[in-house]
Order: structure tokens, then sequence, then C-alpha cells
């Protein structure tokens, strides 16, 4: 049986650096608090909390005092900057670069677009990390879509300026942009619109879904390994399951059946921007141990 792990699967770039800053400072000190889950993995979750990782809540977050803790990579509301200055606690700021600088982008459009009556509109999924972060950016008055039918939110009438979650698929975000172009024009009557379009998805993230496609068909069984809260892991494993029927998503090598697999089978390894190395390696040692 020939087994293949995906080179383009795995963690990205500011997971990457949220865990190494995490492990620094552990290093130092034997514990460290860390606002909300530093990945959407609970295998990595588990492993640095071994290491003395302590997750805490933002309810938690706001009662604490004159601590150090750590802001993942989602990035955060300004809120949580102003309670750290008020409570003393020093921020260890692993925000991906990309997040904070979307932030920027959507801190001044929202000032901008005041001016003019407009809509900072954010295409994400409600309630993550990452879009909460950027909600806050617009005083938590920006509009969050995630598919058409949640353009019922959206007065058409008013200017438009459209930001997209660093994680989303470029595709889909095209295809809810023309939408939107389309109700625009309709609702307005004119083909001078006043919609402004960000390209601000996360292209070591977003074309991953193009690489997968090639990688599913290639193989004839999959093995998707993701944590099951990770959002950026259910729309990689729907591009799989897409291309390939015998895809199966798995979170441990205890959920591995033997009755997946035939000798002859040749079985791609692939996962989320969530998922670590390490996890697939260990899913391709349990794959080969399987008896057949």
């Amino acid at each position: 049986m020939n087994i293949e792990i995906d080179n383009n699967s795995g963690f990205c770039f500011g997971v990457v650096k949220a865990i190494e800053t995490a492990e620094s400072e552990l290093k130092k000190n034997k514990t460290l608090y860390c606002l909300g889950d530093i990945v959407h993995n609970d295998a990595e979750v588990k492993r640095l909390e071994n290491k003395g990782l302590i997750t805490i809540s933002h309810e938690e977050f706001r009662k604490l005092k004159n601590t150090k803790i750590l802001l993942r990579a989602h990035g955060e509301p300004p809120e949580t900057y102003e309670i750290a200055k008020k409570n003393n606690i020093e921020l260890i700021d692993a925000s991906c670069p990309i997040v904070l600088n979307l932030q920027k982008k959507i801190d001044k459009a929202y000032i901008d677009f005041s001016s003019v009556h407009g809509q900072i509109i954010i295409f994400g999924k409600e309630g993550h990390a990452e879009v909460i972060g950027l909600l806050g950016h617009t005083e938590n008055k920006g509009i969050v879509i995630s598919n058409e039918k949640d353009l019922k939110k959206i007065d058409f009438s008013k200017p438009i300026n459209i930001f997209s979650q660093t994680t989303k698929s470029r595709s889909s975000y095209h295809i809810i942009i023309e939408k939107i172009k389309e109700r625009m024009i309709r609702e307005t009557g004119n083909d001078e619109i006043n919609f402004i379009i960000n390209d601000s998805t996360c292209r070591a993230v977003s074309n991953r879904d193009i690489f997968l496609k090639d990688f599913a068909k290639k193989h004839n069984i999959i093995i998707f390994v993701s944590g099951k809260k990770s959002s950026n892991g259910k729309v990689l494993y729907e591009v799989c399951r897409k291309q390939n029927k015998r895809s199966y998503f798995v979170s441990e090598t205890y959920e591995l059946k033997k009755e997946w697999f035939k000798k002859e089978d040749s079985v791609g390894i692939c996962g989320a921007t969530s998922t670590p190395t390490w996890l697939m390696q260990k899913m391709k040692s349990a794959i080969k141990n399987i008896n057949l």
C-alpha cells in the first residue's frame, strides 16, 4: 500500500508563528495563558497544554490582572487591547501579520465610509475568531455574510465596501462579489455603483483547495486529518469528498477503520491549515500498521 502525505497541507505561516511563540515563552516560564484555542486542533492544543499552555476564555480574560497572555494568530478586536491595558496584562501578540494588516484596512474603511453612510461587509463565518476581531474594527457595525442567503442583510441602495476573512475560498468570494454587484445595479438602476472590493484572502491558504483537488484525484482513498472545530478543515474536506468518494475525515488515529482500506490502495493523507505535520505522520504510521 502506497501512502503519501500532501506537502501543501498543514499549518499556515500564522499558526506556525503562534506555536513557535508559545513554545519559546514556555521555555522561559512553566505556564502561559492563551486567549482561546491556539489552533483548532485538539491534539495540538493538548500537546501544548502538556508543556504548560493554559487556554482561557474571553470571560476569564476580563478577570485576570498583572499577568502575561498570548494572543493567537486569528487576531483580536480593539477591546481586548483596552482590557489588557486596564488590567496591567502583558500581551504576547502572535496575531498573523496578514490579519493585522486586514484589520488596519477595515479600520480605515469604516472611518472613510461613515461619511457616506456606507456598509462594511465581511465575507466570513459568523462567530469565527478572526471575524470577531475584524468586526471590532467597525464598532461591531459591519455586516457578516457567509452565503447568498445572507444577502438579505444588505441595503443595496447604499455604498458597499467588502472584505473577506483571510481563510475563505477565493472562488466563493468572487461568486458572492458578483451577486452583490448584480443586486446593486438592479436596485439602483445604474451601472455606476459605489462598490469597493478588497482582495483580502490569504493566497497561501485560499489556494489550497486547488492543490487538494489534484491530490484527491491522485489517490484511491483520502484520509483528511483535521480538528472538528476547524471551519477551514470542513471546507477543505468537502473539496476532497467531491473529487474522491472514498474520503474520510479523522481527528485521531483511533478513528481509522480497517474496512476503509485495501492492500492495493494508494492512500493520500492531507489536512487543514490547523493540522500539525506530526499528526499526519502519526496517521501514516497507523495506516502502515493496519493488518490487511
